[in-house]
């Protein structure tokens, strides 16, 4: 399937006037696929277009139609390069369930891009449309070229995704911080069970004792 998706990008592409825009919804696979014309297309994209931002989306977005994984590709056609830097955002939800009934996480005056009523962070968390405006708006400025790539939006500069095969899934850029899990010895963890077998039996001759 993905090379029908490939031939509408070129064609997109082609058809795009010096200067155009365009925001276009890809299956992932369009992102990190490693056949040559996969990779000839993100190349065109990075290298003599400008590739402004990868947008992953939640798997679940389309459903109940389709449940592919996507994410939406925002470029500039310029026939001269540009790309310094591409942004990548990783939508966690968009105000939805993600299974079949895609019901409502908040009130409808929360929904959308942009939502009528101001969402608290918790409601961020349902809801990362209005974020995704934000931080586009931002972009360009310090703050935003600073972010770490433990965040939910970054930055990664040209050169890293050339040396990367022009691969643009957000996976193989972002940073995932494990917390350190402290374990007990094991000396102490066998003494704690003893103790808690000790216990049991207390009680098992007990409730022995009542009967």
């Amino acid at each position: 399937m993905d090379a029908y998706e490939l031939l509408f990008l070129a064609l997109l592409l082609r058809l795009l006037k010096t200067g155009g825009r365009a925001a276009v919804i890809v299956p992932d696979g369009v992102l990190f696929g490693s056949s040559k014309a996969h990779k000839d297309l993100r190349k065109i994209l990075v290298e003599e277009q400008k590739l402004d931002a990868v947008i992953k989306l939640p798997g679940g977005v389309f459903k109940p139609y389709a449940g592919v994984s996507t994410a939406i590709l925002l470029f500039t056609k310029t026939n001269s390069g540009g790309t310094d830097a591409v942004w990548f955002y990783e939508v966690m939800a968009d105000g939805w369930s993600l299974d079949d009934k895609r019901q409502p996480l908040l009130a409808e005056d929360k929904l959308g891009v942009v939502p009528k009523s101001e969402l608290v962070d918790e409601e961020h968390l349902k809801n990362n449309l209005p974020d995704v405006l934000a931080q586009w708006v931002r972009l360009g400025s310090p703050t935003a070229e600073e972010r770490p790539r433990t965040a939910q939006s970054f930055c990664v500069p040209k050169a890293e995704i050339a040396a990367n095969g022009y691969d643009l899934s957000l996976n193989r850029y972002k940073e995932v911080v494990h917390e350190e899990v402290e374990h007990l010895p094991p000396l102490e963890v066998l003494q704690t069970l003893a103790e808690l077998e000790e216990q049991i039996q207390q009680g098992m001759k007990e409730l022995k004792r009542m009967l």
